[in-house]
């Protein structure tokens, strides 16, 4: 009788450990479940001028790759795009691809032009709550343009992005040119647009940012 209640609890014990190592499986399957991070950006991030494959969203790729994570990019930038033509776009491409990451890198376009202020941000809040609503963090891109338009313009639009940031708790990189604009080489002869030198350099500022949103 004792050696029958002593073998029930052996049965009764493998079974539980068989049941967390079920268990633990199903959480590592799940932590290492693909992602899919999409871009959605302007000229900056659609590999204007440059050849095929070697745009900062094209090194990411890259790089998932060589530290084994297990994601797909989709780059849904376009050259010349506003934060306009982005907001127009962005519920179908949610839809599409389901994306569990959103890269917003765009405005740059909206100050190059002089749009209003108050339309730049209406557009990016509108972006930011679709995200969320679909349930994908937001890395947002900040970008700032050339003092000719005068200090107090070029002030409140550099600070748009961390006050968005800020006050939707989303992840930010403070400035996608960091460290490019004092150097005339890592610019196109239009001095907007970086060179394929200057790639590594901007994906290098997006990463410590991206980085923690893949786990």
């Amino acid at each position: 009788m004792r050696f029958r209640v002593i073998a029930m609890e052996w049965r009764c014990a493998l079974v539980s450990l068989l049941l967390m190592a079920g268990l633990l499986m199903q959480g590592s399957v799940a932590h290492s479940a693909s992602k899919t991070v999409l871009v959605l950006g302007d000229s900056v991030s659609a590999e204007y001028g440059l050849a095929r494959g070697a745009g900062w969203v094209a090194l990411l790729e890259k790089r998932l790759a060589a530290n084994k994570i297990n994601a797909t990019v989709v780059n849904a930038s376009i050259s010349g795009e506003t934060t306009s033509g982005g907001r127009s776009r962005l519920g179908a491409l949610l839809q599409k691809h389901r994306p569990q990451i959103l890269i917003l890198e765009l405005g740059g376009n909206d100050g190059l032009r002089g749009l209003t202020m108050e339309s730049t941000e209406a557009n990016l809040r509108a972006m930011i709550a679709l995200a969320k609503k679909a349930k994908a963090a937001v890395l947002l891109v900040g970008m700032q343009i050339p003092p000719n338009y005068g200090a107090d313009y070029t002030r409140r639009f550099a600070g748009l992005y961390p006050k968005l940031a800020k006050e939707n708790k989303l992840a930010l990189v403070p400035f996608l040119f960091e460290g490019l604009k004092d150097d005339a080489q890592m610019f196109q002869p239009d001095r907007i647009h970086p060179t394929a030198q200057a790639q590594a350099i901007m994906l290098d500022n997006v990463w410590p940012h991206l980085k923690p949103l893949l786990r």
